[in-house]
């Protein structure tokens, strides 16, 4: 009988998967849709000279800030970092390397990965300092740069719903990074705030299907967060 993916905590989901020096992708848009707990087990393990491809790096000390907080972060592969003070300071500091990407580029590079596409050619950043160091090609009167896929050695993320065949539904702007990383590593993890047994979804409403998640953990509890508030006036 197949062992079971649902693991009892993250800690136990991520055991015997970590290493220095890996490649990890953390799906989530700015502090949507992040991993949180699977961070805060990453953390716990003290493994060093990580890489990690993310759409951006948290914010000080939350989401992928923590790892920036313990320095176990050699290498991020991003299109946006601007909410992060300790990042700031750790680049400028040579630190911390950091690969920046049109963000677009940086989705379909992941999904490349994924779908074993190991390169791509894009009109995006052509001419620019994106381009430096890349191979470059015409296609019909225009120029495009080459851009390679990316696979890691793990993925961790977070889905709204789970079953415990690893099928999974996202919500909202959680549906960001999430599904493409899903498929993109050796390993997946997932985190999900909900957990149902096997058949209980609609198969048209499954996102993610279990055969790219080998780890699901449930939450217990959910910490949401706001990158930046902005409200106005409540009107007389």
């Amino acid at each position: 009988m197949a062992l079971s993916k649902v693991h009892a905590s993250a800690t136990e989901a991520l055991a015997g998967l970590l290493r220095n020096d890996m490649l990890i992708l953390s799906g989530g848009f700015g502090l949507c849709g992040i991993p949180s707990a699977l961070i805060a087990a990453i953390r716990e393990a003290g493994v060093t000279g990580l890489t990690i491809v993310s759409n951006n790096a948290g914010v000080d000390g939350v989401g992928l800030g923590v790892l920036l907080e313990t320095k176990q972060v050699k290498k991020m592969v991003s299109s946006y970092v601007g909410e992060n003070k300790l990042f700031m300071q750790q680049f400028l500091a040579n630190e911390l390397e950091i690969e920046f990407n049109p963000q677009g580029t940086l989705a379909e590079r992941i999904r490349a990965g994924g779908a074993g596409i190991p390169a791509f050619f894009t009109r995006t950043g052509y001419g620019t300092a994106v381009a430096e160091g890349k191979e470059t090609r015409e296609f019909d009167g225009n120029w495009f740069v080459m851009e390679r896929g990316i696979f890691g050695d793990l993925a961790v993320i977070h889905a709204w719903k789970g079953d415990t065949e690893g099928n999974l539904i996202y919500r909202k702007t959680a549906r960001n990074f999430n599904p493409m990383m899903a498929s993109a590593a050796k390993t997946t993890v997932v985190e999900v705030e909900e957990l149902y047994e096997p058949g209980t979804f609609d198969p048209d409403h499954i996102i993610t299907p279990g055969i790219y998640v080998q780890r699901i953990v449930k939450l217990d509890a959910v910490d949401k967060r706001i990158e930046q508030r902005t409200v106005r006036k409540r009107a007389a």
